[in-house]
């Protein structure tokens, strides 16, 4: 898997060793030719010095054979824009961009782009969303219980759930939503809340059901929207 990052301060530089030493292939994108001294040498090697939006910048980090893009930057609109890029342009399936501006976050969202904010960002929130099923990268759960029996997990909302309600999803997934990311607010949902594109789920299930819940989550349920 190959996986292209815009930006390498502290996040995407760690990003990127963290990928590389599970086996991905990665190629970091700065401006700054300063900035890539952060990268172990072999690393630095496929560094591209450009603007991450500039298509030629982004093929020659070969973002046409990329499964995952991660725009990581110190400015929001630089972020998207070469966020947009990867998707719109190249195809790129997982797609994140590092927001400052919470504000911006429901626009962001709108355009079908997942971002994390600076209050909540780690290395680890980004590799979830980079790498479902990410327990490989020694990426584990947001939460466990001491006994080990249950996990809290976030997975963003799959298509055949948008419109339904919250109450509905627990009964056939069989979860419990804990609460609700939503244009960059945090929200706990009522049994009755309707669900919405975009929307990052993070619910608590049982810590053996934990590796099957993405699974579920896009299976089509008899019951899966409102009639």
């Amino acid at each position: 898997m190959h996986i292209v990052i815009l930006g390498c301060g502290r996040v995407g530089s760690t990003l990127a060793h963290t990928l590389e030493d599970t086996g991905h292939t990665v190629a970091v994108i700065d401006q700054d030719p300063e900035a890539f001294r952060r990268l172990r040498p072999a690393t630095a090697r496929a560094a591209v010095r450009g603007v991450g939006h500039d298509r030629d910048v982004l093929e020659a980090a070969g973002i046409a054979s990329a499964s995952a893009f991660a725009a990581v930057s110190s400015g929001d609109n630089s972020n998207i824009i070469a966020a947009r890029v990867a998707r719109e342009t190249f195809g790129v399936e997982h797609v994140v961009a590092r927001i400052y501006d919470p504000r911006r976050a429901e626009v962001y969202q709108r355009l079908g782009i997942p971002t994390v904010g600076t209050v909540h960002w780690t290395a680890d929130t980004i590799l979830r969303r980079l790498v479902p099923g990410s327990a490989g990268l020694g990426v584990g759960p947001l939460w466990r219980d001491p006994s080990g029996t249950l996990v809290m997990t976030e997975a963003p909302l799959t298509e055949v759930w948008v419109g339904s309600r919250v109450e509905r999803l627990e009964s056939a997934v069989g979860v419990r939503v804990a609460y609700l990311s939503r244009g960059g607010e945090l929200l706990l949902p009522r049994g009755d809340e309707t669900l919405r594109a975009g929307d990052m789920l993070h619910v608590l299930v049982r810590a053996t059901e934990a590796d099957g819940l993405r699974a579920r989550l896009g299976a089509r349920a008899d019951d899966g929207r409102e009639g």
